[in-house]
């Protein structure tokens, strides 16, 4: 599982800026308004081999009556308590206010690493503004510039030190390690009750404890299982947005230990905001993907509501159209484990190696009959198609100007690699390399 590191601090002290350096892209919104960042953001990291997720929270305000600056604070309460370890971010421009003294007051109780980053040292020259810092009693102060990126690789170099190395002889554990992910209360522990047969006590996780996902084996069909289930928060918050924070979370932790996650959604409330995320996040992590609609027992249906309801899903799925979907009740113990046969199946297209020889002969015939254009006026030639890693699944496509094949033209590429070779529910990743001089 990927370690995660919560950026925390109060608000307009660059949070979102370092966020966007160490994850390399402009993904926060950041502003001079305290507060902008109400929506949470996570990203994968990789440095010096050390691969980590990074978590952007709002400002902290300890004692604020602001329903934003509660929910705010709520959610960096529930981040540090997840993370592996804390970067609280300062500003050298304005020293040490009440503010930093509250939070760093509560980050002396959450027993983790804390990482002291005093924001704004421009230059070396600035160096001293980081000294009074000493006084909030979390160590050395590390003094960075988030924006002009001064001191960002011995920043990264600091934090992923206390990462432990990733065992490279490890032995794989070759079952099928599925993660039932979702918001609360769409039947997740419900679902993996049915599965098992028979029910567990869970311990409800809530801001301030820190809880792990919780591992059952299912034996089926002569093989054993791993359910990785994440219980959704149950117990009212002070605002809807640090329930779904606290979902988010959750549900990244328990992809990151995934092969296959099943997304389960409600199927009389229909799809969200909060579920697309978590599918994006699945996505992005290169994790089987299928899509449970729960619940289905309680929609008023007819013969032909099946077939619509899974259009307007897919309609709002729109990239993600290669999810499986099928509509399950774990209530009435309905197609549940049809459920796990799809899963099984999108496990083995993970695993898929389709040969060079093949993949060239149907892959070539189609670049001919639709080639490639490219804004430049300069013509594009892809010669030659390799299938270089599976689980997941990786092709690379060689061409004579690799930097010029467009987006479209990318997707155009991977519609044709699922409709010739399939790959269900597996996102595929597609390299574009400068061909060799031999070829």
């Amino acid at each position: 599982m990927k370690h995660i590191l919560a950026i925390v601090g109060r608000p307009n002290v660059g949070k979102s800026t370092l966020f966007n350096r160490l994850v390399g892209a402009r993904e926060a919104i950041v502003h001079d308004e305290p507060g902008v960042t109400r929506d949470r953001h996570y990203a994968s990291a990789e440095w010096a081999g050390k691969s980590f997720s990074l978590i952007d929270t709002g400002g902290f305000v300890p004692d604020s009556d602001d329903v934003f600056e509660a929910a705010i604070r709520e959610q960096a309460e529930i981040a540090i308590n997840e993370a592996s370890a804390v970067l609280f971010i300062v500003d050298a421009s304005t020293g040490i206010t009440p503010l930093d003294a509250d939070i760093a007051g509560i980050l002396r109780k959450a027993k983790k690493k804390i990482h002291l980053i005093v924001n704004k040292v421009d230059n070396a020259d600035k160096e001293p503004d980081s000294a009074p810092f000493f006084r909030l009693g979390l160590g050395d102060p590390f003094s960075i510039s988030a924006l002009g990126g001064r001191n960002i690789g011995d920043l990264l170099d600091l934090v992923t030190r206390q990462l432990p190395e990733e065992n490279a002889d490890e032995v794989a554990d070759p079952r099928l390690k599925l993660a039932i992910v979702g918001k609360p209360n769409v039947g997740k522990s419900s679902l993996v009750n049915v599965l098992i047969g028979k029910k567990r006590n869970i311990v409800t996780p809530i801001p301030g404890t820190t809880r792990d996902a919780i591992d059952s084996i299912l034996h089926y069909e002569g093989e054993d299982i791993v359910l990785i289930d994440t219980a959704g928060l149950r117990r009212k918050s002070r605002v809807k947005e640090s329930v779904e924070f606290y979902s988010t979370l959750r549900s990244l932790k328990s992809i990151d230990r995934c092969d296959v996650a099943i997304l389960l959604v409600d199927a009389e409330t229909g799809v969200d905001k909060q579920d697309l995320r978590i599918m994006e996040i699945i996505a992005e992590r290169h994790c089987g993907i299928v899509l449970a609609a729960n619940k289905w027992d309680a929609v008023e249906k007819n013969d032909q509501t099946a077939k619509a309801y899974e259009k307007a899903l897919r309609d709002l799925l729109r990239i993600y159209d290669y999810v499986p979907i099928v509509f399950i009740s774990a209530l009435k113990k309905q197609r549940v484990f049809k459920a796990i046969d799809i899963a099984k199946t999108v496990f083995a297209e993970q695993n898929k190696r389709v040969s060079t020889n093949k993949l060239n002969s149907v892959m070539l015939k189609v670049i001919q009959e639709t080639a490639p254009s490219s804004s430049s006026g300069k013509e594009i030639k892809l010669n030659y198609i390799t299938q270089v890693k599976t689980n997941p699944p990786a092709f690379a496509f060689f061409a004579n100007e690799p930097k010029l094949v467009q987006d479209t033209y990318k997707r155009f590429l991977e519609r044709k690699l699922r409709e010739n070779f399939g790959f269900i529910g597996v996102p595929l990743s597609l390299y574009f390399r400068k061909k060799n001089k031999d070829r």
